[in-house]
């Protein structure tokens, strides 16, 4: 039955995602890339949401609560202040300059060699790094829900591989062969169903906490693990308070404002009201993402206490002790909707890059739109293979999934930021200066964390990674504005409007980010 339920509902999705996509005409850059520019805000909003709350999210947070408690909700809660600035400062600047990929911008604000290796970052870190934990992490939950190696009578390793390409194969099939339209379409569907069965998981386990009773089992986990409910993490915590204000917003500001696979989404807006409306309603139930990726972890706590050896088991192990046998089915497919749309999503993002920033630039300036989509698939193709292969490699991966990946993603997520934020308030920064700031955030990062921190000062005496991302990132801006000073562009930058959508902007957009704002700061006020 389970089975049955599960496969049900993903062949549902599949075909709506279809039935809507089919006279989209994919065959251009506007059509496949952005959906036409046609998305409109709650499609927007689903499919934000759900490209980020995806496995790594859902298990890696709550392996993390498990361990800490309610202090790595900063992960979520502070999502929805960069949200905000996003659709303050950054949209109507990307809308305006009608970019369908970030590196677009950085061409016109610096060069194209700029461009080329910012996108050539942002597909060494898809490939190596969210790819392959996006597929293991998926795995690892689908696996462990359904018993997958008994189910086949395999070993947990091959069931692992199993697993791993039968994820990627079907998410490759959407973002490859259906655009971004059919990745947000798909997306929204599926919004809908982790939102509902995602919710359905705290409720149910607090009923079974509080013998059958919700407001009891509140009251038993809060009385029986206060220190699992303090927002504000110590020194020794992974998220220390300080952090906060350094590189936490900073990490929140790259993957909301400039990383392609989110920023995608509200690229292809129908207009800037469109988008500024999605990326608010997509803050605002951010805000509500810790009844999803939290308190779950501290339930699990509760009741399996130290017995798991994997934090990141937690989350996997608690569906299946709560939920009722009819509807693990149905919330293994919402969840394996969340696997795919993250996978789909970068996937989906990388074959733009390729096909716009790399290929109709070095490989083939004179391409057309078909060949340049052909040219992306293809390369969509082979990536897929790529993190399908390294995906099971990961298995003994660190404790704590999802801050490991936070820590590697500083290699390439920082000099990113720094160079954008930087092109869009000066006029006179040089391209020479974006180069030199991309290659030293890169290489002083990784010297940092991965040679300096373990074996030079020792892991204990360190800062922490936020710390240091925050420290590189002013370290650039004044490397960039220092080669300014002596060596500035001859004529200052200026942005044009394209006039491919309106970007008049919505007129609530600053009564509801300061709305957003102020609940936020209110939510660890509270939890103090």
């Amino acid at each position: 039955m389970q089975i049955i339920t599960f496969l049900g509902f993903t062949l549902l999705v599949a075909v709506i995602s279809y039935i809507a996509t089919r006279k989209t005409n994919e065959s251009s850059s506007d059509g496949y890339f952005l959906g036409g520019r046609s998305l409109t805000g709650v499609v927007i909003a689903g499919s934000l949401l759900l490209t980020n709350l995806s496995t790594e999210q859902i298990i890696g947070l709550n392996g993390a609560a498990f361990k800490e408690g309610i202090l790595v909700m900063a992960w979520e809660t502070l999502a929805a202040i960069a949200m905000v600035v996003t659709a303050m400062f950054l949209l109507p600047r990307y809308l305006k300059g009608g970019i369908t990929t970030v590196p677009q911008f950085l061409e016109k604000r610096y060069d194209k060699t700029t461009k080329t290796i910012t996108s050539g970052l942002f597909l060494s870190g898809y490939v190596v790094v969210l790819l392959p934990i996006v597929l293991y992490s998926g795995a690892l939950a689908i696996n462990t829900m359904f018993d997958v190696p008994e189910l086949l009578g395999v070993s947990d390793n091959t069931a692992l591989w199993i697993t791993v390409w039968g994820i990627g194969i079907i998410g490759s099939i959407y973002a490859i062969f259906g655009g971004l339209k059919a990745v947000a379409v798909s997306d929204t569907i599926n919004a809908v169903g982790l939102l509902v069965g995602g919710l359905m998981i705290p409720l149910f386990g607090l009923w079974a906490i509080g013998n059958e009773s919700i407001s009891d089992g509140i009251s038993t986990l809060i009385n029986s693990h206060p220190e699992k409910f303090k927002s504000l993490g110590d020194s020794q915590s992974s998220i220390p308070v300080g952090t906060i204000f350094t590189g936490m917003m900073l990490v929140q500001l790259f993957y909301w404002g400039t990383n392609q696979a989110i920023i995608q989404r509200a690229l292809g807006a129908k207009n800037l009201k469109e988008g500024q409306k999605g990326l608010m309603l997509a803050a605002f139930i951010k805000i509500l993402g810790p009844l999803i990726v939290v308190l779950p972890g501290i339930i699990a706590f509760h009741m399996f206490g130290d017995s798991l050896d994997n934090p990141d088991q937690a989350y996997p192990m608690l569906v299946t002790k709560v939920l009722p046998a009819t509807l693990v089915g149905f919330f293994a497919a919402v969840l394996f909707g969340a696997i795919l749309s993250s996978f789909n999503s970068a996937l989906n993002s990388s074959v733009t890059l390729f096909g716009l920033d790399i290929y109709k630039s070095h490989i083939n300036i004179h391409a057309t739109e078909r060949q340049t989509v052909f040219a992306g698939k293809s390369f969509g193709i082979i990536l897929s293979i790529l993190s399908m292969c390294i995906a099971p490699l990961i298995a003994n991966a660190p404790d704590g999934l999802f801050g490991y990946l936070q820590e590697v993603n500083g290699c390439y997520s920082i000099p990113i930021l720094t160079i954008i934020v930087v092109g869009y308030l000066t006029k006179y920064v040089p391209a020479i200066a974006a180069k030199v700031a991309i290659i030293s955030g890169v290489l002083l990062y990784s010297f940092s964390q991965f040679i300096f921190k373990p074996y030079v000062i020792g892991i204990d005496n360190y800062p922490h990674f936020l710390h240091v991302m925050a420290i590189l990132f002013v370290l650039n801006i004044l490397i960039m504005l220092v080669i300014s000073k002596y060596k500035p562009r001859k004529e200052p930058y200026v942005q044009h409007y394209t006039n491919q959508v309106d970007i008049a902007p919505w007129k609530h957009t600053r009564t509801v980010g300061i709305a957003i704002c102020a609940l936020v700061i209110g939510i660890y006020i509270y939890f103090i």
